[in-house]
């Protein structure tokens, strides 16, 4: 197949182009600034911003499929505020279906997210969520996927917990009982690549998650761990944390906000863990403690 993947140099977009390529598939990585992509020889690459619908269109043309990747993060404030997720996943996601429905192409993985929802508690969630109801009513076969956090190099999920805390004694909003289900980004990358052009994944939607759930405090434990370091967690009151994190939003030296203090009031695991579609068990994904070389 000849796949564009939006955000194909990015933290998982690289992966995946890597694995698409290795699979016989026509690779074209679009992104806003591809030079210098950690990329094979053989994968295409265009400069384009999904926001801008003509760029979009064409890099789409003569694809069969396109991979959204593209997307802000849910861990950090966007420059531009909570408006930046609705432009970007919503209007990326519309100007990118347009684009593959004018195009011709049959086919559009979606990334979304764990708890996306027209009406969910972020912006983030609820941006992700609209992009989900955008590709479900477009002409397209779809796959869409909600993975849990995913960690691995060039991610920013151990790094985003070092920004957050520091080393021998550290607060955390509700004492970090937050929890997570990381997976790590090698083992996702595959999954991705088995729903582009397999119909047994058309009109699916997957929660993905990883092998543990850990919270907060224990992601924090792992992470100076791996530096040979201890962490003593304080609990910060939830209510305190968030007027602080209220208060910093108009900061733009300050990475965290409100929208990042509500994401901590809920649990980021899966109900139920759709790997098995792949036929992929628990016990063959890699835990963070193996990532950081813990075990």
């Amino acid at each position: 197949m000849d796949v564009l993947v939006t955000g194909g140099t990015g933290f998982i977009g690289t992966h995946l182009c890597r694995e698409l390529d290795e699979r016989g598939h026509d690779v074209t990585a679009l992104s806003r600034h591809p030079e210098g992509a950690d990329l094979p020889d053989s994968v295409e690459t265009a400069v384009g911003d999904v926001t801008a619908y003509d760029a979009v269109a064409e890099a789409m043309e003569g694809k069969d499929a396109v991979v959204n990747l593209v997307a802000l993060s849910p861990l950090f404030k966007p420059n531009g505020g909570d408006r930046r997720h609705f432009e970007v996943h919503l209007g990326g996601t519309e100007n990118v279906v347009t684009a593959a429905e004018e195009a011709g192409a049959d086919y559009v993985l979606q990334m979304s997210a764990l708890g996306a929802d027209p009406d969910g508690s972020t912006a983030y969630l609820r941006s992700k969520g609209q992009a989900e109801t955008v590709v479900r009513e477009s002409e397209l076969e779809y796959t869409i996927f909600r993975p849990s956090v995913v960690f691995g190099d060039g991610g920013e999920f151990v790094g985003f917990t070092k920004q957050l805390t520091t080393p021998y004694v550290t607060g955390l909003p509700g004492g970090g009982k937050s929890k997570f289900q990381p997976i790590w980004v090698q083992d996702l990358v595959p999954m991705l690549a088995d729903a582009v052009g397999d119909e047994t994944h058309w009109g699916e939607t997957y929660e993905i998650g990883g092998p543990e759930v850990l919270s907060l405090a224990d992601v924090t434990h792992l992470a100076y761990r791996a530096e040979g370091k201890s962490v003593r967690v304080l609990p910060v009151p939830m209510p305190l944390a968030g007027i602080g994190l209220t208060l910093a939003d108009p900061l733009p030296f300050v990475p965290f906000g409100s929208d990042q203090y509500r994401s901590l009031k809920f649990d980021n695991t899966v109900a139920e863990n759709d790997i098995a579609a792949f036929g992929v068990d628990e016990s063959d994904l890699t835990t963070l403690s193996e990532y950081l070389s813990l075990k």
